[in-house]
């Protein structure tokens, strides 16, 4: 088995690689697990709400209340959070946060896969915009504006403006709990947002496809 459970601490570490059959892996390690909760590290893996969804099955079944969710994918807590369970984004930085409005920053990362953290919510006439990936912690509302150089990831409603690829990246992604922007755009492309009701518990994304920005159910891969 790869997964390993403290039984003293109530924490589950996944391994550093995805498995297909991580769910029998589960059910076989919960077997030797006695408490009633279970605080869960998910490490490098991207959970969908479909695998979160069936890792708390499991857990329920074995009467064990899942405490918390830790990972260092920001999708996975993307995830967990739209289902209700307390999630931790764990980083190899500590987070950064605006708290003025157009306030731009101009230094880009040497890594063009890090994340700039953002804490909390922008208001009507803030706007927010990074030369990287951007990840909020915290809602978009009507009026706010936020841009980045490669995916926007929203720990809350997008109500706001959203921009990813602001440079051209036509493979940028913006996703987030609720997506219900007033506008998305992923590099030239530009789409209004959508009017339905979301589906409850559902995390969504939008992508270029054939020339067009498309919504679906946030993926896996």
């Amino acid at each position: 088995m790869n997964m390993k459970i403290n039984n003293t601490t109530g924490k589950l570490l996944f391994p550093k690689s995805f498995a297909k059959d991580w769910r029998i892996d589960l059910v076989l390690t919960l077997r030797t697990y006695s408490s009633s909760y279970i605080y869960i590290d998910c490490g490098e893996w991207n959970l969908s709400c479909k695998d979160i969804n069936e890792l708390h099955n499991i857990c329920k079944r074995k009467n064990i209340e899942i405490i918390s969710l830790e990972s260092t994918i920001p999708e996975s807590i993307i995830s967990a959070s739209s289902l209700g369970i307390n999630a931790f984004l764990r980083t190899r930085r500590p987070p950064e946060s605006i708290s003025k409005i157009n306030k731009k920053i101009t230094e880009q990362s040497k890594n063009s896969e890090d994340f700039f953290f953002h804490t909390g919510t922008l208001r009507s006439g803030e706007i927010l915009e990074v030369d990287n990936n951007l990840l909020i912690m915290g809602d978009v509302n009507p009026g706010a504006i936020v841009l980045a150089g490669g995916d926007v990831m929203i720990w809350g409603r997008l109500r706001g403006i959203a921009h990813a690829g602001k440079n051209g990246n036509i493979n940028a992604k913006i996703s987030a709990l609720q997506l219900r922007p007033v506008q998305l755009r992923i590099a030239d492309k530009i789409a209004r947002g959508p009017q339905e009701k979301p589906e409850e518990g559902l995390a969504e994304e939008a992508t270029v496809e054939k020339d067009m920005i498309v919504i679906k159910p946030a993926r896996t891969s």
